[in-house]
């Protein structure tokens, strides 16, 4: 396993540690993957998560706002109402978080 592959394990880990308590969901597994079009994606019957192997390029922020996201979409499958109300809730800058990681691109 790359040295960058196991640091940004380690700290997806710690960030799902410390966010299933305050969402009030539990994740049973997760993986990191090159992926070409997202950051992040939930499969929500297996309750795991797959996260960009390019976020370790990027500020810790915008890995925890990505990990919230796809834990969020453990409570609501689609990026409606109830959804962005989840994210106020726990990430209230997360828009701007959003703008910023779409900056990037894929």
């Amino acid at each position: 396993m790359g040295w960058y592959r196991k640091e940004l394990k380690q700290s997806i880990e710690k960030l799902i540690a410390k966010w299933q308590p305050q969402i009030g969901v539990r994740v049973n597994d997760f993986g990191v993957k090159k992926m070409k079009t997202r950051w992040g994606s939930c499969n929500i019957i297996a309750k795991r998560i797959w996260l960009n192997l390019a976020l370790v390029k990027l500020a810790e922020p915008f890995l925890e706002y990505v990990i919230v996201h796809e834990m969020v979409h453990l409570l609501e499958r689609r990026h409606n109402v109830r959804f962005k109300g989840f994210m106020d809730r726990f990430i209230p800058e997360w828009r701007t978080l959003k703008k910023e990681l779409d900056l990037f691109g894929l």
